[in-house]
């Protein structure tokens, strides 16, 4: 048994199909099947201590810590106390194996009550039900169901207490989605009914696919009685599901326990790390061999110190002879790896984990990403990956659901040639459809749906005058879909679709005068114009994403055989028979208009099969389903087969809206040089459409590139010219405002390793690139590819179940919750339920944690570095003997009480600029992507900072001290006195740089600084005081100290001397960067702080009295605003008020009423809701070069 794992079973070969008998325990125990017992706990009362310590030892830290309290040990070799390194490892340890414990320990409540649950009824070889515990279910088993329960195991449906066999269950669990899904019965099985002596006498066997993880997909065959009938999804019930509105139903047991799909997919997820995170272990190792040397430094001069004055030097006591130089160098490496080890932050992680986990909650708790009409707030799904928002440079969008609402509505459609939708006036003129224009009256359809709307009465006069094309189209359309169909009341449908596009279609069928009312396995019934009518359903040809189609195969009740196909245009036309050759120009035509309006559009096609060869081809159908070798490859050939020669009926035209906010979303972010791909399955002219809808492609571009080509060689010739024409354009590295468009089968071309170079080159010389017709795997693929070549962090965002590969790929996945079900929110890094909120989650949430993570770990290695210097100096005047210069108890305390607090203030409430100032100025993004706050260069800087504040911090304090006397006349010139100066220095130097390095003061970060300048002084007083030392005369052996030599003027003036040198060449090289050189963060902080400052007050001479009211509101502007920007909609920025100098400078879903921050407060106190100039910086170059003046 693994403590680490899922398996409960003991290991065996790897299965290749599955075979089981129901109700035959010994025949199935034979082959060693997982039981339904699963263990996800990792420890238990006795392993816990072991197993977490062995866990966090393997980290390098910890393991490099372990190996330093091991050499405290030896006393020839540590000149400091064991607590000095115990007490942090021991609080790093605690603290994580707190975290780890609780976690298990939840763990371990709910297989707890899962254990004890008497959750199955189970029947017995006996023929009788008996309940049993769920983990004692076996494989083989026939276990009963009731409403509302939920299924523990992988069961193949049997038989249930609903009409044809019928199961409603909940997939939540499994995909999110709350929607009610069905499953079905085979007929063989549905017979057992609740028989319970049949049902103890079913001895059918199963042959399946072994244990996997793919929760859409099952192949099996079942044999019984000696037919075989194939099995598929649709007839199993998930581990995960719940059944719903189904009184009873039974199932047999395939997997259980770890070998359950659910449980298949809750192995390890493909691990994320920060580009920062990666940075950070190639400067820890940098930091090892950095300590290296500086040990073998002092070593070599302790060797030398040891051959020239080690036998000569006396100053009280005599020295011991006969001490070995070499020896004495080789203890003395290992003394200083103990002393010099502050070098290496064993704290460094944790603190790192807990500014991700603060960071997360503010994008947990932020209510401006809330969105009310779903209940659906922003949700941080990962705390490891919030710095990398920061950093973004390319986008991966969906456009169905992302971009769009997914609220699909038919709009238009081609019939036989001819388009409806459209309305003309009496001069044949068409007239834009508004709200006042009059729709269709579909009174004489008693089922029709009171909520579709139409405007074109030409389509129901067709429909009434029972043209027979238009017929066709709308039987079409009400018989080729997998739709359910559910009637509580006579003439109230409710329609369950798999997807918006297919139930759209089915309602306007329905409105139209042919309903679907209901469907059995092999049935289904429609109202014809008010005429009941059964079609006998002999095969349906599914949908997936390479097919692009859906075909049905019915009988009409005249003994007709006909097969109904509707999918991609593009798909449709290639199996079109020649004589459509006319009408298919025709229907292009319409298709192009519909797809400039952005209209989602679908084919209709048909065609009569003869009975004989139907006959034929329904065997091998039926051959191809029972197999279990490539069984999808087969019936795809099939398919391929029989759907050839048809007849073109038309096509559809469906609309769906843009979301709210992202035009301006896309806008903003465009301007923080963000690149953004759309990644669709729709059509080219679509995708064009909605990519200027959304300002995505705008009219003002240079140009918008087309690849388009039919073979390898057709788009190798149109990359090519147009990388070549964007090379000779000189601007083109200035602006970018060139856009591509490129469609599947020209992508599929440009990915092959031959291309893809060239292809990525010419895309990322634009500022916008749609990818039309694309496959979720072509988009994983494209994803994959930037990353590969490019030193970019990426950004993955979509709505469904097609766009999970995307997510994952993406160094951050963010899902979006809509109409398309969870799967791809339950795979992504960062979730909300609107496209608009990426650009807060960005330029906001992103920017301040990237912000603020860098200057948490640019001050950590600068306090700690000064620390360690100061060690590396006094060893040039104590001999290199490895005495330490501080006071043991406080190296023990400085990282974990005296500094940890602050520094994680800053790093948890630090902001350079507001939220609005963020939006209004999307330009401050660009140096994460560029990594300009923190790099190799940046910690290089930080260790040369520490290492001239290391010598201020010690020599200004020995110079200081040389010669010097008390007021009274005694030497204040000892070891401990200087100890206390030196470390009193240091607490006041990096206070004074942390506050330098904040640009955001809060009561919290103030009661931080000085509470830690407090905490230091009354710790110290304390340690140094008599009763300490008599308590323990060996550990506190400062007596007085503290008393004695901070009573002295000229000690408070080194400490002052000494902080002011720390910081003047921070402070000089910040004021001629920012004159000499200003960065855009320095440009719109000027500005900010430029446009705060309230306005002189006006001269009173110029005051004139009149006898009007006059407004004494600061933001004063026209009646009507307020309305305008709390609805939402988009908002012209107003000009700048030359009587108060203020207006609104952004809006938010809740109007002008943010808090804290954002309402509109800089660090000094000063109003930040002003009107300023925009940032116009368009590119990587004009950040650079800063040619602009705000």
């Amino acid at each position: 048994m693994s403590f680490f794992g899922l398996d409960c079973v003991r290991k065996k070969e790897r299965e290749l199909e599955r075979k089981l008998r129901a109700n035959d325990r010994e025949y199935n125990l034979s082959f060693k099947y997982a039981t339904n017992a699963i263990k996800t706990s990792k420890y238990n009362f006795f392993t816990f201590l072991p197993l977490n310590l062995f866990e966090q030892f393997q980290r390098i830290a910890n393991a490099y810590f372990l190996f330093l309290l091991v050499l405290q040990v030896i006393p020839a070799i540590s000149s400091l106390s064991w607590f000095t390194t115990v007490v942090p490892l021991v609080l790093v340890l605690t603290v994580t194996a707190a975290k780890d414990a609780t976690d298990d320990i939840v763990r371990h409540v709910s297989l707890w009550h899962c254990w004890i649950w008497p959750l199955f009824t189970r029947l017995h070889l006996l023929h009788r039900l008996r309940s049993e515990k769920w983990m004692d279910v076996q494989v083989g088993d026939i276990i009963k169901l009731e409403n509302n329960q939920f299924v523990t195991a992988d069961l193949l449906l049997l038989s249930s207490s609903e009409p044809l066999n019928l199961v409603y269950i909940e997939t939540a669990e499994l995909d999110g989605e709350t929607n009610l899904k069905v499953r079905q019965a085979l007929p063989v099985t549905g017979d057992l009914g609740d028989d319970i002596e049949k049902l103890a006498d079913f001895n059918g066997e199963v042959r399946c696919e072994p244990p996997n993880n793919r929760l859409d997909r099952f192949t099996g065959t079942l044999t019984y009685a000696g037919q075989k009938y194939p099995l598929d999804n649709e007839k199993i019930l998930l581990r995960g599901c719940t059944l719903r509105n189904t009184e009873w139903c039974f199932g047999l047991v395939l997997f259980g326990g770890p070998e359950t799909k659910l449980m298949q997919n809750c192995g390890k997820s493909t691990f994320k790390r920060t580009s920062i995170d990666r940075l950070m272990n190639v400067l820890v190792l940098c930091i090892f061999g950095f300590l290296a040397i500086m040990c073998t430094i002092l070593a070599i001069g302790n060797f030398f110190w040891e051959m020239n004055e080690g036998s000569q030097f006396t100053v009280f006591l005599p020295r011991q002879e006969g001490k070995d130089a070499k020896f004495s160098a080789f203890l003395t490496f290992w003394s200083y790896v103990i002393i010099l080890n502050t070098v290496v932050p064993i704290s460094l992680y944790v603190s790192v984990e807990i500014i991700r986990l603060g960071n997360s909650f503010y994008i947990d708790w932020d209510r401006k990403m809330y969105f009310a009409r779903n209940d659906t707030p922003a949700e941080a799904r990962t705390t490891t990956l919030n710095e990398e928002l920061g950093q973004i440079k390319y986008v991966f969008s969906d456009k169905t659901g992302t971009l769009t609402q997914n609220i699909m509505t038919f709009n238009k459609c081609s019939i036989n040639g001819k388009s409806y939708g459209d309305v003309y006036d009496y001069t044949g003129q068409r007239i834009e459809i508004t709200e006042s224009t009059d729709t269709v009256d579909f009174s004489f359809n008693p089922l029709a749906d009171p909520r579709f709307m139409f405007h074109d009465h030409a389509l129901v006069e067709a429909v009434k005058l029972e043209n027979p094309e238009v017929h066709a189209f709308f039987r079409l359309l009400a018989l080729c879909h997998t739709v359910m169909a559910e009637e509580k009341t006579e003439g109230e449908l409710l329609y369950q679709a798999q997807s918006p596009d297919e139930g759209a279609l089915v309602t306007a069928a329905r409105n139209f005068g042919f309903v679907f009312r209901s469907r059995t396995p092999e049935s289904v019934s429609i109202m014809e114009m008010g005429q009941q009518r059964s079609y006998e359903l002999l095969a349906i040809l599914d949908f997936n994403n390479v097919r692009k189609r859906m075909s049905v195969i019915v009988r009409s009740p005249e003994g007709k055989l006909s097969l109904y196909c509707k999918g991609a245009d593009t798909i449709i036309y290639e199996r079109l028979h020649q004589s459509c050759s006319k009408l298919m120009d025709v229907t292009t035509e319409h298709l192009n208009e519909f797809a400039g309006e952005g209209l989602r559009t679908l084919a209709l096609a048909y065609k009569d099969l003869d009975e004989d060869y139907f006959s034929q081809w329904k065997q091998r159908h039926h051959e191809a389903s029972t197999t279990l070798d490539d069984r999808e490859d087969k019936l795809d050939q099939l398919y391929e087969e029989i759907e050839k020669d048809l007849l073109l009926l038309g096509a559809t035209a469906i609309e769906d809206k843009l979301q709210d906010g992202v035009p301006h979303t896309i806008e903003q972010l465009s301007k923080a040089d963000v690149k953004i791909w759309v990644l669709t399955g729709d059509k080219q002219e679509t995708a064009e459409n909605i990519g200027y809808s959304c300002n995505l492609l705008r009219e003002e571009m240079n140009e918008v590139f087309i690849i388009s080509g039919n073979s390898p060689e057709d788009v190798r010739q149109e990359l090519s010219c147009v990388f070549i024409y964007l090379l000779m354009i000189t601007d083109e590295v200035v602006n970018g405002e060139y856009g591509l468009v490129i469609n599947g089968h020209s992508l599929a071309y440009a990915l092959e390793h031959s291309m893809e170079l060239e292809f990525l080159r010419t895309a990322c010389m634009c500022k916008a690139v749609i990818c039309c017709r694309v496959t979720p795997l072509q988009k994983a693929q494209v994803v994959e590819l930037v990353k590969k070549y490019k030193q970019a962090v990426t950004l993955a965002i979509g709505d469904g179940a097609n766009d999970v590969s995307m997510i994952k790929a993406a160094h951050i996945g963010v899902g979006i919750s809509g109409q398309e079900g969870m799967q791809a929110v339950l795979s992504s890094d960062y979730s909300f339920a609107q496209f608009r909120f990426l650009q807060r989650l960005l330029l906001v949430h992103g920017r301040w944690s990237y912000l603020r993570m860098c200057k948490f770990l640019r001050y950590f290695f600068y306090k700690n570095f000064t620390f360690t210097f100061v060690h590396f100096w006094y060893a040039f005047f104590c001999g290199f003997s490895a005495q330490t210069v501080y006071d043991e108890w406080f190296i023990t305390l400085y990282n974990l009480m005296y500094t940890a607090l602050p520094v994680l203030g800053m790093s948890l409430f630090d902001q350079d600029v507001n939220d609005l100032w963020s939006f209004q100025h999307p330009q401050l993004y660009m140096p994460g992507q560029l990594n300009l706050y923190f790099s190799k260069k940046a910690f290089f800087k930080c260790a040369l900072h520490s290492c001239y504040s290391s010598l201020v911090i010690f020599f200004i304090p020995y110079l200081a001290m040389n010669d010097t006397v008390r007021d009274d006349g005694k030497d204040v010139a000892d070891y401990q006195s200087f100890a206390l100066l030196t470390q009193t220095c240091l607490m006041f130097a990096v206070s004074i740089q942390l506050g330098f390095e904040m640009a955001y003061w809060t009561a919290v970060n103030t009661f931080f600084i000085l509470g830690s300048l407090a905490m230091y002084f009354a710790v110290t007083f304390t340690m140094y005081s008599n009763g300490m030392f008599l308590m323990l005369p060996s550990a506190f052996p400062f007596i007085g100290t503290a008393r004695n030599s901070l009573n002295q003027p000229n000690i408070w003036l080194t400490i002052l001397l000494t902080s002011i040198l720390c910081v003047l060449p921070v402070v000089t090289y910040r004021f001629l960067m920012i004159q000499l050189c200003p960065t855009i963060n320095d440009r719109v902080l000027f500005t900010f702080v430029s446009v705060s400052a309230p306005p002189p007050l006006p001269r009173r001479a110029r005051i004139r009295r009149t006898s009007s009211r006059r407004s004494g509101y600061a933001f004063s502007h026209a009646q009507g605003y307020g309305d305008l920007v709390t609805s939402g909609r988009f908002l012209r920025r107003p000009a700048v008020s030359r009587s108060s100098g203020f207006a609104h400078t952004g809006r938010t879903t809740t109007g002008f009423s943010p808090m804290g921050r954002s309402a509109g407060y800089s660090p000094t106190g000063r109003p930040q809701n002003v009107k300023v100039n925009d940032v116009e910086v368009t590119s990587l170059q004009m950040y650079r070069t800063m040619d602009h003046t705000l």
